[in-house]
């Protein structure tokens, strides 16, 4: 039973979970993620894993509830358990002794990148990490970072909180001050991902992106995650979730990540209005 040991409120619509799934928690290593349906009626997510707990066997999960099954996800309570949780999924990163990694994190891609930065860290890596949100509202998971980085730069769009600027900007300002950066890790929007890659591009800087696509089983089957990377198709989940940013067409898989939008929309619609009607009944 994946029973929910702890959940907090951290940012609107942003909770940390501490789930009980020991067997998880033994074999996870930083990158992978599991695949997690809230209810047996919900839908399946991927959720990237931040750390894990061998002692204690639990797994930290970042969830911002932006669609049907993380709102669902959002509504359970400490004490109640998830319907299924499958995993680790996924490749592990790359981890050596590269010298100085920057990590960029926008909104909850912070967390999907803290276990990396972690990681490259006790590999001997000087860790400079770059974190962004919208406002002082959004900002998370500031303590973690701080423990695991050698420099923290943490922004926001309106200047509400840290330094005023997006992420991409404050990477421009490194390489700007002769900061010698000789790999770059990125997680988060899309969009910020293809800025980033364009950005260590002209500095011959390797990049390296966790990817976010539409998912469902998670195992390679659906074909669902397909995106292109250096002109061939993969799947993000079995030959991922990271990738080199320079071989990764963000155009495409922006276009698939936006596809099933408006369907989301309506079943979440639909979801409601059930809900409603239960209640009619109920009274």
């Amino acid at each position: 039973m994946f029973e929910i040991k702890t959940k907090t409120k951290i940012a609107p619509d942003i909770f940390r979970f501490e789930i009980y799934a020991p067997l998880i928690a033994k074999k996870f290593q930083a990158g992978q993620f599991i695949v997690l349906r809230p209810l047996e009626s919900s839908e399946r997510v991927p959720l990237t894993i931040m750390k894990a707990n061998r002692e204690a066997g639990t797994i930290t999960l970042i969830v911002k509830a932006i669609g049907l099954s993380t709102r669902q996800l959002a509504e359970l309570k400490e004490g109640d358990a998830v319907a299924d949780l499958l995993g680790p999924l996924g490749k592990p990163s790359e981890i050596g002794k590269f010298g100085t990694v920057v990590v960029v994190g926008g909104g909850v891609g912070t967390a999907v990148a803290f276990a990396v930065a972690q990681t490259l860290k006790e590999a001997g890596n000087r860790i400079i990490i770059i974190s962004g949100a919208r406002d002082q509202s959004f900002v998370i998971l500031e303590d973690d970072l701080r423990e695991i980085s050698d420099e923290l730069i943490m922004a926001t769009d309106d200047g509400s909180y840290g330094v005023k600027g997006f992420v991409t900007e404050l990477l421009k300002d490194l390489y700007r001050k002769g900061e010698q950066i000789d790999r770059v890790i990125a997680a988060g929007p899309l969009p910020m991902m293809k800025l980033i890659a364009d950005i260590t591009r002209e500095h011959g800087t390797p990049t390296i992106v966790s990817l976010n696509p539409i998912m469902v089983d998670g195992i390679g089957m659906c074909g669902g995650c397909r995106a292109l990377v250096n002109g061939k198709i993969v799947f993000v989940c079995v030959d991922g979730p990271e990738f080199d940013a320079h071989q990764v067409d963000f155009d495409s898989l922006m276009r698939r990540n936006n596809a099933y939008r408006d369907i989301e929309q309506e079943k979440e619609h639909a979801c409601k209005l059930d809900a409603q009607i239960e209640e009619m009944k109920r009274a």
